[in-house]
């Protein structure tokens, strides 16, 4: 088929949908939703390989009604609204369809079909071959000797041949064909119980839907009976399922055919929205044909030699600061020759020591036996001294994989002074893992002067920070993988079992390119970058190294009462649950309880949130709506919320306590959220719930020893101080400046009433106001958080405003700021990048302001708190206090204090903390500091 004579049109929203629907629910790193996109942008990317053409279209249908609606009001009134999954990437996928090279079309007032129909119909009248690509019966009525169908999904093609065999009647048939039968997806009334077989026979014997009709009489039975009650309605339901093929196109296309010539791919553009979503294949794809070939076909069409060289060079990485060309970061130079070598020898061990003598700076890496590094054991040990030159010394191994290899006692006992000398620094990814791994044998590592993950948060919080990818990002370098050398599941071997030549790439691959890529970082930050850098998150990664190993008491007999407790009010509820709905069934299956909900007890569901499949959704979010008013969705609810307190806290946490410290050692990730808070895992510290009794009751477990108690110190309203700050709103910085209670003053201010009349409800109404709009809260989220309609919530926040103009004008201006430049800063100057802010989706724009408004108060206060970590520990270490800092939640630090030093701690928490800013906010912070026997009594 020539490219030349060829119009390929596809159907766009039945790409949509067919797409989410077969896809897996994939999402982008900031969790939007990409499943539909990538398949439908996969499928375009075959069907441009497939058809060779030199005019294209993309069409979709319009937002809203159309003709058809005026025809027959109840069309497609059946069609389910469309998922909320599938919402914002119906929205954004038309731009991504212009920027991959294909014209789009979304013309109002009619529907996809009839776009495709008229340019069909045109572009058969111009003598091209129109291949039209959709999985749609209806458009089967287009088919002539010039237009084809393809699906793309099934592989078939249908032209007038392959109409007759797959329907049985010719493509000028199809349209009485389905006006006979009818369309349940499109709510078209056909003839009932008239089914293919029928309508193909009746076809065959009367020709045409009007041949049929005016021999009603003669057809019998039931199905006759149906033929006839129908003659009414059939010739509204042949004009329903008739495309049309006249639209008017004069605006979409103002050089009419000429208008769909197909275009050269935007690459700049495309290769940051494949980054942003995470579509990395096919970003790599793309610069590998750049590199490849200086013209021709690339990924998604042709591109030319200007645009080639363009994604050539680039390497997407928003808004950083020291790039060059495109605004595109440059990798690190590789080194002319590698020197990576396994020490198995003495003599190769004593060359190795006399070189770490001499040296200033290392990288240095472990491999282990285990990910959990309070119990991982070493299999070997890898340093690089310098660009390209590494060791590995294997001290683990098994005899198959190394017959010759050091002891590893002998080996650490000589490396130990080398590890501990402060002076030698040491380099590496995610050190505090290595630290803990020679801590296990009694090691102190120190020196630690960088990381290269911590790095990498610094310069790009929004993105990844693995080695692998920091390789490819910023070395241009695919790093040896683990699972290719161990391989995956259940054949999964030990790394102990690794050939040794293997392991010895892959290690000092590791250590060398942790080396090559923290330095390449380091020379790109700014000075306040550097500063955050040095002097906050290395620091807060030992802080949190000593709290990890030091770990936090937990009474395993309280948690067994409370599972207990708790294992009795499940049963309880389950019993509530069977009486209220009247029979038993599992509360766990969202299909029995839809079902009980809405089939038997008749709630309305209108209004209510759907699953893909068209049913309505039981979520948390659904039974929430329906808690107030019915009392089964509320039990649901309470049953939900303790099942997960019991598995996730009460059962699991005695299981986590290491028998061989009796303590649990939860972990800390500090390179996860770009605001720069710490997450926690095994367990989890930041979620355990405080809302409800129950919830509050598990921090009774977390004890200290006799003779200690716990500590707890919490920034009082940390991050409204800080909005304080940042909008210089001179209410707000009287009232913090006056130790006032501020959700009473924001009462005062909305209510109008004075601060000693202000009631419970007026200040728990300011309380979510306060905290909501620092959120960037509407007034829909607002109306539902206080349970009140839209225009009192509405009202409320004109109020708020106008008693706090500081605050709205700080909202704006942070918006405009942050679209300007991509990101918004802290007071310290972390970077806070927000790829969305200029996205074109409204949704997701919409969700990026939010985030400009929060995230510098919330990566503040991120910072503050690190800063106070680092000054409590160092007062205590320099004191000579025993007392110890064992765990940090959010805006609170826990510490574990010994009875003879608890005046003193409680006296002098609050003072280091509240100094920890360095006198750069406008309003005074405040740390309430609390003690007792367990964590819930700290409070």
């Amino acid at each position: 088929m020539s490219a030349t004579n060829t119009l390929l049109l596809v159907d766009g929203s039945s790409y949509l949908y067919r797409a989410f629907h077969a896809m897996a629910p994939l999402t982008a790193p900031d969790g939007m939703p990409t499943g539909a996109m990538y398949g439908v942008l996969n499928m375009l990317r075959r069907l441009r390989a497939d058809y060779a053409h030199d005019y294209c279209a993309v069409v979709f249908d319009a937002k809203g009604k159309n003709f058809r609606h005026d025809m027959f009001a109840d069309y497609k009134a059946t069609r389910p609204p469309m998922p909320d999954e599938l919402r914002p990437q119906a929205e954004m996928l038309p731009d991504l369809v212009r920027l991959m090279g294909w014209p789009v079309l979304v013309v109002p007032d009619v529907e996809a079909d009839d776009v495709i129909g008229t340019l069909a119909r045109q572009g058969a009248e111009h003598g091209l071959q129109v291949v039209v690509s959709t999985g749609d019966k209806d458009m089967a009525q287009l088919v002539n000797d010039r237009v084809t169908l393809v699906n793309t999904m099934s592989g078939e093609t249908l032209d007038i041949a392959g109409v007759q065999a797959k329907f049985g009647v010719r493509p000028d048939q199809i349209r009485d064909y389905l006006a006979l039968m009818g369309d349940k997806v499109d709510n078209v009334p056909g003839v009932e119980k008239c089914g293919p077989k029928t309508a193909v026979k009746w076809l065959e014997a009367y020709g045409s839907l009007q041949g049929v009709m005016d021999n009603a009489a003669e057809i019998k039975g039931k199905v006759g009976e149906n033929l006839q009650a129908a003659l009414e309605q059939l010739p509204l339901s042949y004009q329903l399922v008739t495309i049309k093929t006249d639209v008017d196109l004069h605006t979409e296309l103002s050089d009419g055919l000429e208008s769909l010539r197909r275009q050269t791919p935007k690459w700049t553009q495309l290769a940051v929205e494949f980054k942003r979503l995470n579509f990395r294949t096919w970003l790599k794809e793309a610069e590998e044909r750049m590199r490849e070939t200086a013209q021709g076909d690339d990924l998604f069409g042709s591109a030319d030699v200007g645009e080639q060289a363009a994604l050539a060079a680039q390497r997407p990485s928003e808004n950083m600061e020291n790039e060059i060309s495109d605004g595109l970061p440059q990798t690190a130079p590789a080194p002319e020759t590698l020197d990576y070598q396994a020490v198995t020898a003495e003599a190769q061990f004593a060359e190795l020591l006399d070189k770490l003598s001499q040296a200033d700076t290392i990288a240095i890496d472990t491999e282990t036996t285990s990910l959990n590094a309070m119990d991982a054991q070493l299999v070997g040990i890898s340093i690089a001294f310098q660009t390209g030159i590494a060791a590995y010394i294997p001290v683990g191994h098994s005899i198959t994989a190394a017959p010759e290899q050091l002891d590893l006692q002998d080996v650490l006992g000589r490396l130990k002074p080398h590890l501990e000398n402060a002076c030698l620094k040491k380099i590496g990814q995610n050190l505090k893992y290595d630290q803990h791994v020679f801590a296990n044998y009694g090691i102190e590592l120190n020196g630690i002067a960088g990381d290269a993950m911590l790095a990498s948060y610094i310069l790009e919080s929004h993105l990844g920070h693995g080695l692998d990818e920091l390789s490819e990002r910023w070395l241009g370098l695919q790093t040896v993988k683990y699972e290719d050398l161990c391989g995956k599941g259940a054949k999964q071997i030990s790394f102990a079992d690794v050939a040794i030549n293997q392991a010895t790439e892959y290690a000092c691959q590791d250590a060398d390119f942790a080396l090559r890529i923290e330095s390449w970082l380091k020379a790109r930050m700014t000075a306040q970058q550097i500063e955050m850098y040095e002097k906050m998150e290395l620091p807060v990664a030992q802080v949190l190294f000593e709290m990890e190993r030091t770990g936090v008491q937990i009474d395993k007999a309280e948690l067994d009462r409370q599972s207990h407790e708790l294992g009795n009010q499940l049963i309880e509820l389950e019993k509530q649950a069977y009486e209220t709905a009247g029979q038993p069934f599992n509360l766990n299956s969202p299909k029995q309880l839809q079902e009980i909900l809405f089939d038997k007890m008749g709630i309305p569901t209108k209004g209510l949130k759907k699953t893909a499949s068209g049913g309505i959704s039981t979520n948390e979010a659904v039974l929430e709506t329906l808690a107030p008013d019915y009392p089964l969705p509320k039990i649901i609810l309470q049953n939900r919320s303790l099942a997960k307190l019991k598995s996730t806290y009460t059962d699991k946490l005695p299981e986590m306590i290491n028998p061989r410290t009796g303590r649990v050692h939860t972990t800390y990730a500090q390179a996860v959220a770009i605001t720069g808070r710490l997450a926690s895992s095994n367990p989890n510290l930041q979620n355990i719930p405080i809302r409800t009794a129950e919830g509050r009751r598990v921090r009774r477990a977390f004890t200290a020893p006799s003779g200690s108690l716990i500590v707890s110190a919490d920034y009082s309203q940390i991050e409204l101080r800080i909005m304080a700050h940042l909008s210089g709103d001179k209410t707000l910085l009287e009232a913090f400046k006056n130790g006032e209670d501020i959700h009473r003053r924001t009462a005062a201010e909305v209510f109008g009433v004075p601060p000693e009349n202000v009631g419970p409800e007026q200040r728990r109404y300011a309380k979510t106001i306060n905290f909501g709009l620092i959120y960037g809260m509407g007034q829909y989220g607002l109306a539902k958080s206080l349970g009140i309609d839209n225009l009192s919530a509405k009202n409320f926040i004109d109020r708020y405003f106008a008693r706090y103009p500081g605050v709205a004008d700080y909202m704006q201006r942070t918006k405009e700021q942050a679209a300007a430049l991509g990101y918004v800063e802290t007071l310290f100057g972390r970077r806070l990048y927000l790829p969305d802010i200029r996205a074109a989706n409204a949704n997701a724009r919409a969700g990026a302001e939010r985030a400009a408004i929060n995230a510098p108060m919330q990566g503040t206060a991120s910072d503050l708190i690190k800063r106070a970590m680092i000054d409590v520990r160092n007062w205590l270490v320099s004191d000579g206090l025993h007392s110890k800092l064992v765990m940090q939640v959010h805006d609170e630090l826990v510490l574990e204090v010994v009875e003879t030093e608890l005046d003193l701690v409680r006296g002098k928490l609050p003072e280091i903390m509240a100094k920890v800013d360095g006198g750069m906010l406008d309003v005074p912070l405040v740390a309430e500091v609390g003690s007792g026997e367990d964590w819930e009594g700290a409070h």
